[in-house]
């Protein structure tokens, strides 16, 4: 198995058990080990899940403003949540290929493998939801239809992410490519960067 057909069925599994109550209160159940990646998959994923329905329910048109103010703290709390596993994720990466010779003409990557790891988690939940568009029986044909078009879309996708992702893993592991990961600095997360924050001080 691949490192993303290892990722893709964590990912599958974590989107299923949260639908099985869908309920942004659902207490996460990880059934992996601890210090295993895919117990960090599985959380990256279960976060990536619940915000997607967080956003949802912040669209609603008659949603009570008292209400909007606190699920918009608990999106803030989401995405740094998300940054922090990304994170994570790339440091099991760092570890895992510290004792590779990196060649000479080595390249660096446009992006992190664990950033390009957090696309497919997203790609997961389109894939999910886009099916079950695509499967509305109180829907129109017509709607029915256009949903299936785009669901074929992010099925390709998935397959080419997945092995782009591979192959950049193999690219490091043999040297061609090289990691470097710069940590997020969130600035309006920052009581002392935010100015909103330090001049109300």
């Amino acid at each position: 198995m691949t490192f993303t057909e290892n990722c893709n069925r964590v990912f599958d599994l974590a989107i299923r058990d949260y639908h099985v109550t869908d309920n942004i209160d659902t207490p996460i159940k990880n059934p992996f080990e601890r210090d295993s990646i895919e117990n960090r998959l599985y959380l990256k994923c279960w976060i990536d899940t619940v915000q997607w329905h967080f956003e949802d329910i912040i669209r609603d048109p008659h949603i009570n403003p008292e209400e909007a103010l606190l699920l918009k703290r608990r999106i803030d709390r989401s995405n740094q949540d998300r940054t922090d596993l990304v994170e994570q994720i790339d440091s099991y990466f760092r570890q895992k290929y510290s004792e590779v010779k990196v060649l000479p003409d080595a390249r660096i990557n446009t992006e992190s493998p664990a950033w390009a790891v957090d696309r497919l988690s997203i790609l997961a939940l389109k894939i999910y939801h886009m099916r079950e568009q695509a499967e509305r029986t109180d829907a129109t044909e017509e709607h029915r239809l256009k949903c299936r078009q785009k669901l074929n879309v992010l099925l390709e996708q998935q397959v080419d992410l997945s092995t782009a992702i591979d192959q950049l893993l193999e690219d490091i592991e043999t040297g061609r490519k090289y990691m470097k990961v710069y940590r997020q600095m969130k600035m309006y997360n920052d009581p002392a960067t935010n100015p909103v924050l330090y001049n109300k001080k």
